[in-house]
């Protein structure tokens, strides 16, 4: 007899990010910032410390204070997690159950979507207005109608770069009887975050990584902040060495490095504020074939006319940009990198 998948998984396709040698790479929401010399050298000595015939610390205590340090919240509310995607595939599994309903919101971060698919929970989708805005008494009204027993979303959202301020999470977090799971991966670059809130609260999970701003991707390092409850319950579902020792004090070094960050976020947002001066100069020119949205995140999101065609263009010349749709998705880079992106678009358009 043949073994068959069984349906949730037989027709799946693994991830596929475009591969191979670009020159500029705008697709990911990567930082385009290196480590200083002396930071890489702090992070050499951190990995030749690692005793690697043991297993690393399970709770990554160190790492957890570094966080903790950093963004001013209690130690002791901090989980670490093999970044954000294993903490959401977690806790999706664990504080829904089978047949449960979670709501996620359209557009945003697919893998929610994804990971309540697999854990088998029923997933309901919130669809965002046509400026991609939220209505939030609607959010609400439909989280309590449809018994939802987990609200997921990004905030700033991917890809909108769009946000709720810090007072309509406030009102969100209290009119609900759902978990809500607030992924703040670009929080970084905006100043409404709500990780300071995170314990006040029964039903919030707030989620942070260290692949955007802090340009930690490589480390894949994600954090849930919750009250002691919830993070007892996060401690214990995880697995139990979830993340390895290299990312570890690798990750406690560079939190650490307060002054290199502050100065790389400047810079970043800096970078963003440019390219998105100069997508909006091309938007008066070719208006019928481009629209550009206000962003508070590190990416700008364009839609496009023949947006396939303007994707290719660009992959074409050695600039990868995310192609979603009748959208692209274009990460800030360097100067160089974000006026080579403007060249190119320009002559595509």
């Amino acid at each position: 007899m043949a073994y068959n998948l069984n349906s949730k998984i037989r027709d799946l396709k693994p991830y596929d990010p475009i591969l191979g040698d670009f020159p500029i790479r705008l697709d990911a929401n990567e930082s385009f910032l290196q480590p200083t010399d002396e930071i890489l050298t702090k992070i050499r000595d951190a990995a030749a410390s690692v005793v690697f015939n043991r297993y690393p610390d399970p709770f990554a205590k160190e790492l957890c204070q570094s966080f903790a340090d950093f963004y001013g919240v209690d130690e002791a509310s901090v989980t670490a997690g093999n970044g954000s995607d294993e903490l959401i595939s977690v806790i999706l599994g664990a504080f829904v159950m089978k047949d449960e309903a979670i709501m996620t919101l359209s557009p945003d971060f697919s893998m929610y979507r994804f990971y309540g698919h697999l854990n088998e929970v029923k997933c309901f989708e919130y669809q965002k207005k046509a400026d991609f805005s939220i209505d939030l008494d609607e959010l609400i009204s439909l989280t309590k109608e449809y018994d939802i027993k987990a609200l997921v979303f990004s905030n700033p959202c991917n890809p909108t770069g769009r946000g709720l301020k810090r007072e309509e999470v406030r009102k969100l977090v209290a009119s609900v009887n759902a978990l809500v799971v607030l992924d703040e991966a670009y929080m970084d670059f905006w100043d409404q975050s709500f990780i300071r809130e995170a314990g006040n609260y029964d039903n919030l999970i707030v989620l942070r990584t260290c692949s955007k701003m802090i340009g930690m991707a490589a480390l894949r390092l994600g954090f849930a902040v919750a009250n002691p409850s919830i993070t007892n319950a996060i401690r214990a579902v995880k697995s139990p060495y979830n993340v390895n020792a290299c990312s570890q004090k690798i990750g406690s070094i560079v939190l650490k490095e307060k002054s290199w960050l502050d100065s790389g976020l400047s810079e970043i947002k800096a970078s963003r504020k440019e390219l998105s001066s100069m997508l909006k100069f091309l938007e008066q020119i070719y208006c019928n074939q481009i629209h550009v949205y206000d962003s508070v995140t590190n990416f700008i999101l364009v839609r496009v006319l023949e947006s396939r065609r303007v994707f290719e263009g660009l992959k074409k010349a050695g600039i990868v940009v995310r192609h979603m749709g009748d959208y692209i998705r274009i990460t800030a880079g360097t100067a160089e990198e974000n006026m080579k992106l403007i060249r190119c678009l320009k002559t595509i358009l």
